[in-house]
């Protein structure tokens, strides 16, 4: 019994990471470490994504 190794190709990772340059911008903030850690916790506590609560904190601060 052979086993097929099934080979990655970079083909679908470079068609992604295109998709998301086109689509997305990326916006880097550093913050105290333990002000990262009580912020993961709390989303981790509340089955939250990190990035739903920085993208709903952002659309809240525009539509002020």
């Amino acid at each position: 019994m052979s086993e097929t190794v099934k080979r990655k190709t970079h083909t679908s990772t470079a068609v992604k990471q295109k998709y998301n340059e086109k689509v997305y911008e990326q916006i880097a903030v550093r913050i105290p470490k333990e002000l990262a850690a009580r912020f993961k916790e709390k989303c981790l506590e509340k089955g939250d994504s990190q990035a739903g609560i920085i993208k709903k904190a952002i659309k809240e601060y525009i539509n002020q």
